[in-house]
């Protein structure tokens, strides 16, 4: 190991659960368990015309930048943010959800490698699995629909089902607990995910472990400054990780 180690397969910076003691594990889905080449970002063009905002222009690289830094918020919220009144945010995430479905129904996306089967090993392993999603719930059942998850996890959450906030609120992440009972304290509850915004709302639903992961939108400086307790290359490597192993 060398004096810089940012890019350690796992790197912790703060006490954390033991591994053993988590029995309720939230996962993000796309970018953390599920790859989709960019799609969010080509889904968002469509948004954007839909709105007048003409790619090339200034003001659709100002909102993209927008929306590239907040990878894993509600997209109705980014919406919001970006076109000011709900009519007109309301739009745009109808336009976006739909260009998203298409390009997933077209055969887009796959899992992450090793996402599976580290679902599956969790759940094997005595541990209840929660997907969670900033996408509407139409969106996050044609993505299970597509990759043939529907029973892979124990429960799936997008942000309507959980007040509508989404992240980086801790509401999904506490809707998980609360009706799953797979828990008794929120230190027992382990997050991951792609994105600042997945940390943040594991850190702030006061999860005992709460891990960023490589293969997607955010890296460590990200992680690290929103709070995270690990950094992984990947999901896959969260079973070994909750047995204890380094």
């Amino acid at each position: 190991m060398t004096a810089d180690n940012t890019r350690d397969t796992v790197r912790h910076t703060a006490p954390t659960a033991r591994p053993a003691d988590i029995t309720l594990v939230v996962l993000d889905m796309a970018g953390t368990t599920v790859a989709d080449g960019g799609l969010v970002e080509l889904a968002f063009d469509a948004a954007a015309r839909a709105l007048g905002v003409e790619p090339g222009t200034r003001r659709h690289a100002e909102m993209l930048d927008h929306v590239r830094a907040t990878m894993g918020e509600s997209k109705i919220s980014v919406f919001r943010h970006l076109f000011g009144d709900e009519e007109r945010a309301r739009r745009a995430n109808t336009a976006f959800e739909k260009a998203y479905g298409e390009l997933v129904d077209g055969g887009r996306i796959a899992p992450v490698p090793g996402a599976r089967e580290a679902i599956e090993e969790l759940r094997a392993d005595g541990r209840t699995v929660v997907l969670t999603t900033g996408f509407a719930r139409v969106t996050q059942d044609a993505v299970l629909d597509a990759l043939g998850w529907r029973d892979l996890a124990d429960l799936t959450l997008c942000p309507a089902d959980a007040g509508g906030r989404g992240r980086p609120y801790p509401d999904m992440v506490l809707a998980a607990f609360l009706r799953t009972g797979a828990a008794d304290d929120v230190r027992r509850i382990a997050v991951a995910g792609d994105t600042s915004y997945d940390v943040l709302s594991g850190v702030r639903a006061g999860a005992g472990l709460v891990a960023g992961v490589r293969t997607g939108a955010h890296g460590d400086a990200q992680f690290h400054a929103s709070g995270a307790t690990h950094v992984l290359d990947s999901v896959a490597q969260l079973p070994a990780l909750l047995r204890g192993a380094r």
